[in-house]
């Protein structure tokens, strides 16, 4: 029976590896320190957190996410360690900056099958940024969870200072950087669904993420995690943007007219009566009901939502949530007989009278028997799983919309100019080793809110062994083209503009696509001079625009100011920047996407370095991509290092060049 836990209580604890599993309502960083008998920490080595994530008998996330799993095993714990102190955090650049402004967040101690041993919820929060948790602690060969909740305004610093932690300041500092660098690699999580219980899929049993950490809790499922409110497409409408998909406030509406009036003193309903409380449910399946005992035949569209193409986006990031799930079940199994049976054969070694004859090979022969079974259920689990995803993904993808579909994906062949913006765009496809079958569109929220950056360095290769560097600037900008080929095509005509800076004129091959079709309003800007000049007019209307709204003079604007979307692809960087230049990169990557200006790096990282601290912030501010497969995303649940792919023109297809000549005919009639 599950212990539910107020400050101050503990609750003994009956097995040695367990799960700590966290929840919270946004991004936070979950870090631990361990003790001695005085539960004095002696220094940085003794704190578990992103960027140092393992400890002996400690693994922690390495990224800032609403929910966690921290791994503990007590019996690895050194001698000398008595206390394992849980710690939760708000980012340093997140908002909001106080843990009073989002849910209590939720802190479970369970066991490796999911059991919930004790749980403890944070309330009474209010200005504190960070927290001390719960506390495991070692009393007389015996350990116990006891709640804590002590929080620190002052953030981790502090928290940090009143441990008597040497350095506290600039170990809370390293935390944060840490948390930053990771944001370039994590896909952004989806917005809040407007209801629960939208995929009828059974969750993952209880799992530890392989290498990166941190799960949501059991149960969970479908696209309903919070989104990150630092960086996450669609989890804020920014200002000039259009405003939130009627699903993000399901009631909202005011009050029908020919209703009734309120009583005197009670409360107005300014909710339409007429419309539900929460998202419409799914469309009622048209495939054949199931033979009993067998799985449902998959159907698109099944998720929740008020449109095919809400409905759509939702069912993707199902199927990569339970994706993700369902790997790091079989994961943590077969960790888990592995373990078991390292720890069975340590028994068998230690007792003299078993390492020789008879009665040693049989006990070693069982345990690798016993591990053989373990791991052959959780493959069995996992085969059944991918193949009811595999169904999925086989109905799926050919009625993806054009905004959401693959370059190959006939929808194409019939494209037509859209009368309004897509909820989203897709950047890509994601696969784990453990289903190579399944690919997964990455599909982010629009307006986008974070920039790319396109690194056409080495790295963009999986095994490193892509060494022509020419060829792979080509196809890290013709993965740029692509990206912005589909910009334009999924916007109605005039309500997106394309900008290109191309410093030595290096990418005219690859950006002929854009040139020639005529979707470009003017050609790509050259040399040191027109950098300056395309950052200094997308600069300037940052700046009005943002006045304007602040001020609420939306209708003040200069006359002639293009108001319309605006992407800037930014080719061989660093060539033609000055530190000028690149402070203003800075300045629309940060400021920009909230009023409609976009950032689209096309650069070597390795070759950029030389900038160091002045690039690190652009860095970490736009969301990196390779223009070859490479396993540097994580998802926003688990953690797992997801191959990802670029969305790249199968070769001799026309498709593009078909798409773009469209885009530019209805730019033509809309200018006129």
């Amino acid at each position: 029976m599950t212990a539910e836990l107020v400050r101050g209580q503990n609750h003994p604890l009956s097995q040695a590896r367990l799960e700590i599993r966290v929840s919270a309502g946004t991004p936070i960083v979950a870090a631990a320190t361990i003790g001695d008998e005085q539960g004095k920490v002696h220094g940085a080595e003794w704190v578990a957190h992103p960027g140092t994530p393992t400890l002996p008998g400690l693994e922690v996330s390495r990224q800032a996410a609403a929910d966690h799993r921290l791994a503990v095993d007590l019996d690895a714990m050194p001698d000398a360690v008595h206390r394992v102190t849980v710690l939760l955090a708000l980012p340093d650049a997140d908002a909001p900056a106080r843990f009073g402004a989002v849910a209590a967040p939720f802190v479970a101690v369970t066991g490796l099958d999911g059991t919930e041993i004790a749980s403890f919820t944070l309330t009474g929060l209010d200005t504190e940024s960070a927290v001390v948790a719960l506390e495991l602690y070692r009393r007389q060969g015996a350990w116990k969870v006891r709640a804590v909740g002590q929080g620190y305004a002052g953030g981790l610093a502090d928290l940090f200072g009143d441990q008597d932690l040497p350095g506290a300041p600039a170990l809370a500092a390293g935390i944060h950087q840490a948390v930053a660098r990771g944001l370039a690699r994590s896909v952004p999580a989806p917005p809040p669904s407007a209801a629960d219980g939208d995929r009828a899929r059974q969750p993952a049993a209880p799992a530890r993420g392989g290498e990166h950490g941190g799960t949501a809790p059991q149960g969970a499922h479908g696209p309903v995690t919070p989104a990150s409110t630092y960086g996450a497409p669609g989890a804020s409408d920014g200002p000039g943007q259009p405003g939130p998909h009627p699903s993000a406030y399901p009631g909202a509406g005011s009050a029908d007219p020919a209703g009734p009036e309120p009583a005197s003193g009670s409360p107005v309903d300014y909710s339409h009566p007429r419309r539900q409380n929460a998202a419409p449910p799914p469309p009622p399946p048209t495939a054949p009901p199931a033979a009993p005992g067998q799985p449902a035949q998959p159907v698109a569209g099944d998720a929740t939502g008020w449109s095919m193409d809400e409905r759509l986006y939702n069912q993707v990031w199902g199927m990569f949530e339970d994706l993700a799930r369902t790997t790091a079940a079989y994961r943590s199994a077969v960790d888990f007989a592995e373990s078991r049976m390292d720890k069975e054969l340590d028994q068998v070694l230690s007792d003299p009278r078993s390492r020789i004859g008879g009665q040693g090979d049989a006990a070693r022969e069982a345990a690798r028997t016993r591990h053989e079974a373990l791991v052959d259920r959780a493959r069995e689990a996992l085969d059944r799983d991918l193949a009811q995803l595999a169904a999925e993904a086989d109905v799926v993808e050919p009625a993806l919309p054009p905004a959401y579909a693959r370059w190959d994906n006939p929808v194409w062949h019939g494209y037509r100019l859209p009368m309004e913006i897509p909820m989203a765009l897709r950047l890509g496809d994601l696969r784990l080793p453990e289903a190579e079958r399944i690919r997964v569109p990455m599909l982010v929220r629009l307006p986008l809110e974070r920039g790319l950056w396109i690194d056409s360095g080495r790295s963009g290769s999986l095994d490193g062994s892509f060494a022509d560097s020419h060829e792979l600037r080509r196809l890290a900008l013709e993965t740029a083209v692509a990206h912005a080929a589909r910009l334009l095509a999924v916007y109605p005509p005039g309500e997106i503009t394309v900008r290109v800076v191309d410093p030595a004129g290096s990418g005219a091959q690859a950006l002929a696509p854009l040139v020639h079709t005529g979707v470009l309003d003017a050609p790509p800007a050259a040399g040191a001079a027109g950098v300056a000049e395309v950052l200094a007019r997308l600069t300037e209307r940052v700046d009005l625009m943002q006045m304007a709204i602040r001020g609420g003079a939306a209708d003040s604007l200069p006359p002639g100011l293009d108001t319309a979307q605006q992407l800037l692809i930014v080719n061989e960087f660093p060539h033609g920047f000055d530190d000028r230049a690149v402070n203003q990169l800075r300045y629309l990557a940060d400021e920009g996407p909230s009023v409609g200006v976009h950032l689209m790096m096309v650069a070597d990282r390795e070759e950029s370095a030389g900038y160091g601290p002045l690039l690190d912030p652009l860095w970490r501010a736009l969301l990196r991509l390779t223009p070859l497969a490479d396993d540097h995303l994580a998802d926003p649940w688990v953690g797992h290092a997801w191959t990802y792919e670029p969305p790249l023109v199968p070769p001799g297809s026309q498709v593009l060049q078909q798409v773009l000549t469209q885009v530019a005919e209805a730019r033509r009639s809309w200018n006129r």
